[in-house]
């Protein structure tokens, strides 16, 4: 056992990273943490310190919960002093070097459950731990100095100090800074707590230093190098400010708060105090409370419950919604649906899926839900044709799990405006073919979750009757038929409608020559490639297929598309395949439908191998093989999260997104059927 570990929950699942990974600067920069709020921000970079993306910050605030992000506090320069000899610890890219090199003095950096981080400094090591507040734009530090077997000092003498230098950004998380001729570099004093306000308009950043002392030094520091926006195409170096620096010398610890107000009408200064240790205390004791009730699960289903809880935020005074990614996604309607039934119902939180379904059913208009709330005031966007049937989709997994009927019947004039919507036209070009399929959108448009698109070049062009559209319409007509019978209401409309759509949908999109479905219908014809959208059809409850013609269809699906981390989203015998997905915005837009691998796609995979081969432990024992490498990426890339893309070709490196809500609820719904088919 460690010697270096924390006072620690035997629920929570710990990582542990040594020397033989963190000297390797290449590969240590790969591997990422997050700390996230529940009001939308969060605390980021990589397990050495060196920031590597524009979205990486110690305090990424959203002032606007959960949007209006800024990146307040970037990170934090840190030296100590023994005996005359001072010791940089941090670790920055600039071009052509890595300077300090503070990853060379990296001992451990843990999860425990707190990020942890142990540094070698001559004959002592000094622990430094971070915790993000819940509910608020706050992030503790804490440094402590240890002997070289790891405990604690009580007393060290005076010669031998800590020194934290801030550096701030103070911009939309978006966005990189480079000296300016604005800022304001003053930092006023407020009884003990130190304020910094750079820029008129925004709300300060709240120092306080524990009782260490603050040197005024104003400063600039130029030109980081984030090499994953290098890598992206995008603008890559950044000038960070610093108003001075903090010292603690002759102490055994140092703790640092840093806090920025939701609102510039909260003022400054403001707030109870607080010290590390019940912060912390806090902290574990939340985390313990998502565990509840799953003390006998695996560790990997623990990890995906606490990932889970990441993404789950405060939209408004009451409401709640879900993050669709993280550094750089808010809330998105499609993301939000498909991810609820494993965010929050797998892991048991009622309440949460309840307001999220409540929230959405108060913007549903001409029958759609929002596809996007963007940051800032612009009004929502409805660009969507399948976000709103995974609406209703959801509220049915909803009350089979909960048997809230009542809850149902509070939404389910929202529920009817979509269906009718649907069937008598809506916006966007949505409506119901004579043949009871819908079509939807033209060749500007991208309504489907395939909606890659740069300036006027629509990259995969999806206008007219997509299969998986066909299939959750089909669906949603089964589903809202039970919860009005459930009501006690006649449901007969929704029955003749959904036989009538069984009836057109083989009919139109069996692709007899290559025996699985074809993927869109217009005017142009019916599109062959093979693509993952026609798991929808022999994944979701209601039958479309015989089932000689499901096992046909994920036949193909294993055959062609099926990863160690998802599905294609491409066969790669389509002369449009494309096997890496990388480089400037117009080369990442033409993969990402068109071959990169989607992590959160192995959820309907796995519920089609249900649905074709039934669970059993032989099934379940299948399961579990094709999902391992997805579980041990978890250790890898984003820890304790699942990344959105991968590369379709062999090694299927991670790209996109480091930590994506679909992808996490996906993998823990499996996790816990499997759980119970293998463990129960």
């Amino acid at each position: 056992m460690s010697l270096f570990r924390n006072i620690k929950s035997p629920l929570i699942p710990e990582i542990k990273l040594d020397s033989s990974i963190l000297s390797d600067i290449d590969k240590a920069s790969a591997i990422e943490w997050i700390e996230t709020n529940g009001i939308g921000g969060f605390s980021s970079s990589t397990v050495t310190g060196a920031n590597t993306r524009r979205y990486h910050g110690l305090l990424v605030a959203a002032v606007q919960p959960p949007t209006g992000r800024i990146v307040a506090l970037s990170k934090i320069e840190e030296t100590v002093a023994i005996g005359g000899k001072s010791i940089e610890l941090s670790t920055n890219r600039y071009a052509g070097c890595v300077y300090p090199e503070g990853y060379k003095r990296l001992v451990s950096f843990e999860l425990s459950p707190n990020p942890v981080w142990i540094y070698r400094a001559g004959e002592y090591l000094l622990k430094k731990e971070l915790v993000l507040e819940y509910g608020e734009n706050t992030v503790w530090l804490k440094y402590k100095w240890l002997t070289g077997e790891g405990v604690g000092l009580e007393s060290i003498p005076p010669e031998m100090s800590i020194v934290a230098r801030p550096l701030f950004a103070f911009r939309d998380y978006h966005h990189l800074t480079r000296k300016n001729d604005y800022c304001d570099m003053t930092v006023e004093d407020c009884g003990g707590r130190l304020a910094f306000r750079p820029y008129d308009g925004l709300s300060p950043v709240e120092i306080d230093t524990g009782g260490a002392d603050f040197v005024s030094s104003p400063d600039w520091y130029y030109s980081f190098e984030y090499d994953a926006e290098k890598k992206r195409g995008l603008d890559f170096n950044e000038d960070l400010m610093s108003p001075g620096y903090i010292v603690a010398a002759g102490r055994s610890e140092m703790v640092l708060k840093f806090s920025m107000s939701e609102s510039e009408a909260q003022g400054t200064c403001g707030g109870a105090q607080r010290t590390f240790g019940p912060a912390r205390a806090q902290y574990i004791q939340r985390k313990e409370s998502l565990l509840e009730g799953f003390e006998n699960n695996s560790e990997v289903t623990r990890r995906l419950l606490l990932s889970a809880d990441s993404f789950l935020v405060k939209r408004g005074a009451s409401g709640t919604t879900v993050i669709a990614g993280y550094p750089w996604f808010t809330d998105w309607g499609r993301d939000t649906m498909i991810s609820l039934p494993g965010l929050a119902l797998s892991s048991k939180r009622y309440d949460i899926a309840r307001n999220i379904l409540a929230t959405f059913s108060e913007h549903v208009d001409h029958g759609l839900i929002p596809n996007r709330f963007p940051d800032g005031d612009e009004p929502p966007a409805y660009n969507t044709v399948d976000a709103p049937l995974w609406f209703v989709m959801a509220v049915d997994s909803y009350v089979k799990k909960t048997g809230d009927l009542e809850f149902a019947g509070t939404i389910i004039s929202s529920l009817r405006e979509i269906i009718h919507s649907y069937r008598d036209g809506t916006i966007n070009d949505i409506f119901m073919d004579g043949d009871y399929l819908i079509s939807a959108g033209n060749e500007t448009t991208q309504l489907t979750w395939m909606d890659a698109r740069v300036g006027d070049w629509v990259v995969t062009p999806r206008h007219g009757k997509a299969v998986e559209i066909n299939a959750l319409w089909f669906n949603c007509l089964k589903a809202i038929e039970s919860l009005e019978k459930g009501l006690g209401n006649d449901a007969g409309q929704y029955a003749g409608l959904a036989a009538g759509v069984k009836k057109s949908f083989e009919k139109k999109f069996w692709n007899a020559e290559k025996q699985c479905l074809f993927d869109v219908i217009n005017s142009n014809g019916s599109d062959p490639a093979i693509r993952p959208n026609q798991v929808f059809a022999i994944s979701l409850p209601g039958k479309l297929l015989p089932v000689r013609k499901m096992e046909s269809i994920l036949k193909v699906i294993e055959e062609k598309l099926l990863t160690p981390y998802g599905l294609r989203s491409l066969s790669p015998d389509d002369p449009a395949y494309r096997g890496r997905y990388g480089g400037d915005v117009w080369s990442r837009d033409g993969a990402y439908h068109q071959g990169t691998v989607w992590s959160w796609l192995i959820g309907p995979y796995v519920s089609a191998v249900w649905n074709v081969r039934g669970k059993s432990r032989e099934t379940a024992e299948f399961v579990s093989e094709k999902v391992m490498l997805l579980e041990q990426h978890l250790s890898s890339a984003g820890l304790n999260t699942v990344s959105e893309i991968f590369d379709g070709d062999a090694p299927h490196n991670p790209e996109g997104c480091f930590s994506q809500a679909w992808s996490v609820a996906k993998l823990l719904e499996i996790r816990i059927e499997l759980d119970q088919l293998l463990f129960g």
